[in-house]
């Protein structure tokens, strides 16, 4: 929690001022660096771009009480101040981890004798989702009042996280992780600026790449890696790849999760499942992992395989995947890497078809050569009123009142009839299909949509 003292008759807080201008000299580099003015805010395009909301809110003097909800190093805190500043309203700022009920109060008293000389009061609360409902409910009266403009920042979903009555008087607004571009801005700036590490060091490309990829889209822990490494450099040389490696505690993975070593790795990723060689799916899924790739990127391939490389085969590969996609959502990294494990090696394993794959390509081409065709009259929508005038819904049997519960013949438009758009293959479940199919085709000789399709690379 930030220690406040009341502020100075004029409105200003001189001994936060210094407190403030002592850090931005000597304080950590993520403290240094610390944008000032919107325009030295990298990222968040669509909040902060020409057309961003938050830009158009303070460009008119109308900023609401928000809640930042992002992950850590997206730029909360930073965004929070440039509003206070931008809108030159006192900044007062408490840790929910901290601060009690009665912090919370005075902070307010602070606000409303400030509001006295027409002083405003931009109230930040990191991770408010810790605050419990007394806390949360203190607040209702001064957002509604308009006494304080209330940013609150989480890293959780604040529609799950924070109480309702406060979520619904605030603007949500989403910060994304930080651009790989955006990141390397920030070392260029720290690099050159007085007041970050201009005379000191310079960087070698790779080592710089390195931070980058380190980073994982957080501002903070790249300013930081970056500060380590150069501390352990004389002044005037140069960082290169194994003084990162060393600063960050690990082997610096070469990894460009925009180029050709994201494309490759994610290629041989998705070749190795459906070749059914588990090792190699677990391989290349660690060099994704360790380079920084974004974990839900991973389980949606997973998912994507599950249905294209094995579908009906075994048809709890979707499920174990999407049970993977939801861990990855609600645990995050490090220990999401074993649910991706878990999916990766099962649908590895799994018994393959393309079939239904192939099938929905076969149907999708013969609807963009011919066009839709209607559906035969005993299918159509019968329940507007002049509907059966026109025959619709006549002879159709509801298959749940035949002896089998199936319908023999083909329920295709009329122009489709002996078209044949899904070929199960025998492997896994799907072989059962087969024989299902060929009980309901009554064994007839059908015709082809068209030759087989591959799973594509």
């Amino acid at each position: 929690m930030s220690a406040r003292r009341p502020p100075h008759p004029g409105g200003e807080d001189l001994f936060d001022a210094a407190v403030n201008d002592r850090l931005a000299e000597t304080g950590p580099l993520p403290a240094r660096m610390r944008p000032r003015t919107l325009d030295e805010v990298v990222g968040q395009a669509a909040l902060l771009g020409p057309d961003g909301f938050l830009r158009r809110a303070i460009a008119e003097d109308r900023v609401p009480s928000m809640v930042l909800y992002g992950p850590p190093g997206s730029g909360k805190t930073t965004l929070a101040r440039v509003v206070a500043g931008a809108t030159r309203a006192v900044f007062e700022e408490l840790s929910a981890t901290q601060a009690s009920v009665s912090d919370v109060r005075a902070a307010l008293q602070r606000a409303r004798d400030r509001a006295v000389s027409s002083g405003r009061t931009v109230l930040f609360i990191d991770e408010i989702h810790r605050f419990n409902k007394s806390q949360q409910d203190a607040l209702l009266p001064a957002v509604e009042a308009g006494l304080v403009t209330l940013i609150g920042a989480t890293t959780e979903n604040p529609y799950y996280e924070v109480n309702s009555a406060l979520v619904s008087r605030m603007r949500v607004m989403v910060t994304e992780p930080i651009g790989d571009a955006d990141i390397a801005t920030l070392l260029d700036r720290a690099l050159t600026a007085e007041r970050g590490l201009a005379g000191r060091v310079t960087i070698a490309d790779d080592a710089r790449d390195a931070v980058v990829t380190r980073a994982h889209g957080d501002a903070r822990a790249a300013l930081n890696l970056l500060e380590a490494a150069a501390g352990a450099v004389a002044t005037g040389e140069t960082i290169d790849l194994d003084t990162v490696m060393a600063a960050a505690g690990g082997r610096a993975i070469p990894y460009d999760r925009a180029g050709d070593q994201h494309y490759d790795t994610i290629s041989a990723f998705i070749k190795s499942m459906r070749a059914s060689d588990p090792d190699a799916a677990v391989y290349y899924l660690a060099v994704m992992l360790a380079g920084g790739e974004d974990p839900k990127f991973i389980a949606r391939r997973i998912l994507i395989a599950a249905s294209e490389d094995v579908g009906n085969a075994d048809p709890a590969a979707i499920l174990v995947a999407s049970a993977a996609a939801h861990a990855v959502e609600f645990i995050g990294m490090p220990e999401c890497r074993i649910n991706l494990a878990h999916a990766a090696t099962y649908v590895a394993l799994a018994p393959k078809s393309n079939a239904a794959y192939r099938a929905i390509n076969a149907a999708l081409a013969h609807v963009e050569q011919h066009g839709p065709a209607r559906p035969p009259l005993a299918l159509r929508d019968a329940s507007a009123a002049n509907a059966r005038h026109f025959g619709h819904g006549r002879g159709y049997v509801n298959p749940h009142s035949t002896p089998h519960g199936v319908r023999a013949e083909s329920l295709l438009p009329e122009q489709l009839d002996g078209v044949r758009f899904y070929h199960p293959t025998t492997r896994g479940r799907e072989g059962t299909m087969v024989e299902r199919l060929r009980t309901l085709r009554g064994e007839a000789p059908h015709q082809s949509a068209g030759p087989p399709e591959q799973g594509d690379g």
